[in-house]
C-alpha cells in the first residue's frame, strides 16, 4: 500500500491506522460514514472483527480510499466473518438476510429519525426494541425493511430478518424461530438445544455483545416475540405487528400514521412517474383521497396505473368514486386491499367480528361503544372489550380524549361488505331498527333537559322515557355533550324512523329538540330535522302538528341556513295550517317567521305589516305560550322599526317587551324569562345606540351579553358582543378592540352573516387609531 500498511492483519488495527492517517477523530469518521461512535470503537478494539460488506464500503468512502485500499480493507474484514457451512461445519451466516429495499419508499421521515437516534446512541437507558404496529395497509413491513437498510452501517455484526407469519393459521413458534436465528449465527443443527428456554438462553448469550440488527416481521403476540429478543447489549430489534404488543415492556414505539395527501401523491409520482401526475394533478390528488391516504391502497393504484401506461388517472378515479366498486378497483396482481383486511378479520373471535362489521352501519365519522353495542346486539361492557381488542389489532382508531372509535374509510367499506355477506338484509335491518328506537328515545330524553314548556315530557305522543335511565345524561351539561357527540347517530335514527313510518317518534323527538335547537342555531341539520317532522305531521293527518313543525322549519331556514325564500314558503304553509285548525298561537308564530323572511328579502313594509298582525293576534291569546311568542314578535318589530330609521318607536316597542318580562309570566321559570329579558335589553341598547345615547346603551348590552354567556348560548352571545363592540368603539372605550375581535371570531365560528360586519368594524377602528 501507498503508506506501507500491510495487506493482511487485524481489521481493527487497519481501520485505526487509516483513520489516523486521514486525520479524523472517531466522532468525525462517525459523522462522515453514518456509523455510530460506539460501533467504530468496537471495531478498533477488536470486539467487532468482521463487519458487514456495506459497513466497510461506507467507511472506505468516508476515509477517501482508492479501489485497491478499499479492497484490502474488505479482505481484512472478511477474515473475521463466520465461515459458510460445510458438511460437518457451522451454519452459513446471512441465511436470514434483509429483504430487498423498496426504491420508491416515501415519507416516514420522523419515524426513521427516531430509529436512527436509537442506533446512534444505544446506551444502557435506551430501549433495544422498537415496535412498529398499526392497521393493515400502513406499510409496516416496507418501513421496517427500509429502516433496516438505512441502519445497517450502525450494526457491523450483521442484519437478520425473520418473518414470524403472525397472520397465518399457524404462526411460527418461538422454538422454530430460535432454531433459524441460531443457525444464522453459525450454530450447527446438532448443537442447537432441544428446548425453547435453552435455545433462548443460547441466543441471548451469543448476541449479548454483538452490534447486530434483528427484524422480526409480522409478529402475532408478545409470547411469540419475547424469547427472540437479544439480551442487554448493543443489538437493536425491530418488531412489526398488526397488534399493539402492549405487553412488551421498555420498548420504543414507532407509530405510523396515514400518509398526508401530499405524501400520498408523492408515492404515486414515484411509482408512475412525474409526467403522468403533472398532466392530471387534480386527479392524482383525488386518487390519493379515494385511497384514504393508506400506503397499500396508493401503491396498488400506482401499480395498476404503471401496468397500463396509456390509462388516464381520471378513469381510475371515476371507478373508485363508486363506493360499491372501490375495493374491487384497489387490486393489482396479487396486491389486494380486501385481502389485507381479510387476514386480520378472519383471526378475530366471533363477537369481535360481529362488532366490527356491524359498527360499519353507524352514522358519522366515529361511533361510541354504546352504538356498537346496539348494532351488534352485545352488552355495553362486551362492546367496550371488543372495541379495545380491535384497537389493539389496528382495525379501529380510538379517540384521544373520548371513548369513541373510528374506521379507516376503506376498512369501513370492507366491514360493510361482511354485513351483506354474513348477516343479510333481515339481520341488518333489525340491528338498525333496534339502534334507531334506542337512539331516538335517548335523544328525546336528552333534549327535554332544555324544554322549558313541558317539564321533561313532550305534549302527548307515544314517548316513554329514556331507554336506560341509569346511564342517561344527568343535567343539561351531560345532555348537551351527548347530543353533540351523537349528532350524526340520532339524526340518522330520525331519518330511518321517518322513512320506515314511525312518524309519532319523529314528532316527539323533533318537538323535544325545539328549545335545544335555539342554543345551536349554527347547526344546518335543523332544516332536515324539522322538514322530516313537518312531513311526519302531514302523514299523521294532524294540521296542528303540521303548523307547529312548519313554523320550526321556517325558523331553521331563516336562522340556520339563511334562506329567506324557503323560510317564507314554510311560514305561509304554517299560516294556512294554523288557520285551518284555528290555532291562534301558531298563526301568530307563522306571521312572525314570515315577517323575518320578508325582511331578509328587503321587503320591509310587508314585514312590518306581518309583525303588527302577529302581535295583535297573540295579544288576544291568554296562554303563557302566547306571551312568549308576543315577546319575540315585539322584539322583532322593534328591531325592524329601528332599521327603518324609526329608533324612537323601536325603543318604545322594546320597552313594552321589557315590561312584560318584568311582570313575569305564570307557569314560566325565572330562567326562561331572564333570556327573553336579555333579548329585550340587547335591542334597547341598540335603540339607544341608534339615538347616539352611547353611555345609556352600554349597560343593557353588557347585561344581555352576560345573560347569554351564562345560559351558554353562543349563537346569541356573538351578535350581542358585536353590538356592544360598536357602542364601545363609538365611545372610544379601551375595551372596544378586544370586544370586536372576540365578536369577529365568535361570528366566524358560527358562520353568521354578521362576521363581515364585525371585520369591517374592527378594520374601521384600527384605521381610526392609526390616523390619530
Amino acid at each position: 500500500m501507498r503508506d506501507g500498511t500491510p495487506l493482511t492483519g487485524d481489521f481493527g488495527q487497519r481501520l485505526r491506522h487509516l483513520r489516523t492517517r486521514a486525520g479524523l477523530s472517531q466522532e468525525a469518521l462517525s459523522h462522515a460514514a453514518g456509523v455510530s461512535v460506539r460501533a467504530l470503537a468496537d471495531m478498533e478494539r477488536g470486539r467487532t472483527r468482521g463487519p458487514q460488506r456495506r459497513t466497510v464500503q461506507v467507511l472506505a468512502e468516508a476515509l477517501g480510499l482508492d479501489d485497491a485500499e478499499a479492497a484490502d480493507l474488505e479482505k481484512s474484514a472478511a477474515v473475521g466473518r463466520p465461515r459458510p457451512r460445510t458438511a460437518d461445519g457451522p451454519a452459513a451466516p446471512g441465511t436470514l438476510a434483509l429483504p430487498r429495499d423498496i426504491k420508491d419508499f416515501t415519507a416516514r421521515g420522523p419515524a426513521l429519525a427516531g430509529l436512527l437516534e436509537l442506533a446512534r446512541d444505544p446506551g444502557p437507558d435506551r430501549p433495544g426494541v422498537s415496535v412498529v404496529a398499526g392497521q393493515p395497509g400502513l406499510g409496516k413491513t416496507a418501513f421496517a425493511v427500509h429502516a433496516a437498510h438505512r441502519l445497517a452501517p450502525h450494526f457491523p455484526d450483521g442484519q437478520f430478518a425473520l418473518d414470524l407469519h403472525g397472520m397465518d393459521p399457524e404462526p411460527t413458534t418461538p422454538r422454530d424461530a430460535l432454531a433459524r436465528l441460531l443457525g444464522a449465527l453459525g450454530i450447527a443443527d446438532a448443537a442447537i438445544p432441544a428446548g425453547t428456554d435453552d435455545r433462548a438462553g443460547l441466543w441471548r448469550s451469543m448476541t449479548g455483545d454483538r452490534r447486530m440488527l434483528l427484524l422480526l416481521d409480522n409478529a402475532v403476540d408478545e409470547s411469540q416475540v419475547g424469547p427472540l429478543l437479544p439480551g442487554a447489549g448493543p443489538a437493536l430489534t425491530i418488531v412489526t405487528s398488526r397488534h399493539s404488543l402492549a405487553g412488551l415492556e421498555s420498548v420504543h414505539r414507532t407509530d405510523l400514521a396515514l400518509l398526508r395527501r401530499e405524501e400520498a401523491v408523492e408515492l404515486l409520482t414515484r411509482i408512475i412517474g412525474p409526467e403522468r401526475v403533472r398532466a392530471e394533478a387534480q386527479a392524482a390528488r383525488d386518487l390519493a383521497d379515494l385511497c384514504g391516504h393508506l400506503p397499500l391502497a396508493v401503491r396498488i393504484a400506482g401499480q395498476r396505473l404503471l401496468s397500463r401506461p396509456h390509462e388516464r388517472l381520471s378513469k381510475l378515479v371515476a371507478r373508485l368514486a363508486a363506493e360499491g366498486r372501490r375495493l374491487d378497483g384497489l387490486q393489482a396482481g396479487s396486491l389486494r386491499v380486501r385481502a389485507a383486511f381479510a387476514l386480520s378479520y378472519r383471526q378475530l373471535p366471533t363477537d369481535t367480528r360481529t362488532f366490527l362489521r356491524r359498527a360499519a352501519l353507524a352514522a358519522g365519522a366515529d361511533f361510541s361503544p354504546e352504538t356498537g353495542a346496539l348494532l351488534a346486539g352485545l352488552s355495553y361492557d362486551d362492546a367496550v372489550a371488543c372495541a379495545e381488542e380491535l384497537t389493539d389489532a389496528g382495525l379501529l382508531q380510538s379517540d384521544a380524549g373520548a371513548e369513541r372509535y373510528r374506521f379507516h374509510d376503506l376498512l369501513r367499506l370492507y366491514a360493510a361488505e361482511q354485513v351483506a355477506i354474513e348477516d343479510g338484509p333481515e339481520i341488518r335491518d333489525a340491528a338498525l331498527d333496534r339502534t334507531t328506537r334506542w337512539m331516538l328515545r335517548r335523544a328525546t330524553a336528552a333534549a327535554l333537559h332544555f324544554d322549558v314548556e313541558h317539564e321533561g315530557s313532550p305534549p302527548g305522543g307515544a314517548y316513554d322515557g329514556d331507554p336506560d335511565p341509569a346511564g342517561a345524561p344527568a343535567g343539561r351539561e351531560e345532555a348537551r355533550a351527548w347530543l353533540e357527540a351523537e349528532r350524526a347517530q340520532w339524526l340518522a335514527a330520525l331519518r330511518r324512523a321517518h322513512d320506515t313510518g314511525r312518524h309519532q317518534q319523529v314528532l316527539d323527538a323533533a318537538q323535544a329538540m325545539h328549545w335545544f335547537s335555539d342554543l345551536n342555531q349554527h347547526w344546518e341539520q335543523w332544516v332536515e330535522v324539522f322538514q322530516r317532522s313537518a312531513d311526519s305531521a302531514r302523514l299523521l293527518g294532524s294540521r296542528r302538528d303540521e303548523a307547529i313543525h312548519l313554523n320550526y322549519l321556517a325558523w331553521s331556514y331563516n336562522m340556520c341556513v339563511h334562506d329567506p325564500h324557503s323560510a317564507l314558503t314554510s311560514a305561509d304553509a304554517a299560516l294556512a295550517a294554523a288557520r285551518d285548525c284555528g290555532d291562534g298561537l301558531q298563526e301568530g308564530w307563522a306571521l312572525g317567521y314570515g315577517a323575518g323572511a320578508l325582511h331578509r328579502q328587503g321587503l320591509v313594509p310587508e314585514a312590518q305589516a306581518r309583525l303588527r298582525a302577529g302581535a295583535d293576534c297573540l295579544a288576544s291569546q291568554k296562554s303563557a305560550q302566547a306571551r312568549l311568542a308576543e315577546l319575540t314578535i315585539l322584539n322583532s318589530l322593534g328591531t325592524l322599526l329601528r332599521q327603518a330609521g324609526q329608533p324612537v318607536e323601536a325603543l318604545e316597542t322594546h320597552r313594552r317587551s321589557e315590561r312584560i318580562c318584568r311582570a313575569g309570566i305564570p307557569g314560566r321559570t325565572d330562567e326562561l324569562i331572564a333570556l327573553y329579558h336579555a333579548v329585550a335589553r340587547q335591542q334597547i341598547g341598540n335603540d339607544l345606540a341608534a339615538l347616539e345615547r352611547w353611555s345609556e346603551a352600554e349597560p343593557p348590552l353588557r347585561q344581555a351579553l352576560a345573560a347569554f354567556e351564562t345560559a351558554q348560548m353562543p349563537a346569541w352571545a356573538g351578535p350581542a358582543r358585536l353590538d356592544l363592540g360598536h357602542v364601545l368603539s363609538a365611545m372610544g372605550h379601551p375595551e372596544a378592540r378586544a370586544t370586536l375581535l372576540a365578536a369577529r371570531d365568535d361570528l366566524t365560528g358560527l358562520r353568521s352573516p354578521r362576521q363581515a360586519e364585525a371585520a369591517a368594524a374592527l378594520s374601521a377602528l384600527d384605521g381610526a387609531t392609526t390616523a390619530r
